[in-house]
């Protein structure tokens, strides 16, 4: 049995990047840093690709800053360089659920005042 489930909660490093197909699909893309338990360490970043009706979710509510949690699968992006031919590659998170982890005013307004402390202080309450 084999499992790809990968389960975040960041925030968004920037707005949703949204594209509209003729056939009806929606794809939505971003990033999501991270915060690692040690202060004092960088973020983790992860590239985000969404579908459908939780892609229309994150075009409406998903801003720069907004508090989310994710729960989707890991892929690797492969493609030719079309400049040079090389083979590249890019990892990414297809989401298959998208939480809106902010408050209603915050999901409202589409921001976040003071986003990474308020992320620091929920983090130290979380009791293990």
């Amino acid at each position: 049995m084999t499992i790809n489930s990968i389960s975040l909660v960041g925030r968004a490093g920037r707005d949703p990047e949204v594209r509209y197909f003729e056939s009806g699909s929606i794809v939505a893309n971003f990033a999501i840093a991270v915060n690692r338990r040690n202060k004092q360490d960088e973020p983790d970043w992860f590239n985000l690709e969404i579908w459908g009706k939780q892609a229309q979710v994150a075009a409406d509510y998903v801003k720069k800053g907004s508090l989310i949690g994710i729960t989707g699968s890991f892929k690797l992006d492969q493609w030719k360089d079309k400049k040079t031919g090389e083979d590249r590659s890019k990892p990414v998170i297809r989401v298959e659920r998208l939480e809106l982890l902010g408050g209603k005013r915050e999901i409202e307004e589409g921001r976040f005042n003071n986003a990474q402390s308020q992320f620091q202080k929920n983090e130290e309450e979380i009791p293990f």
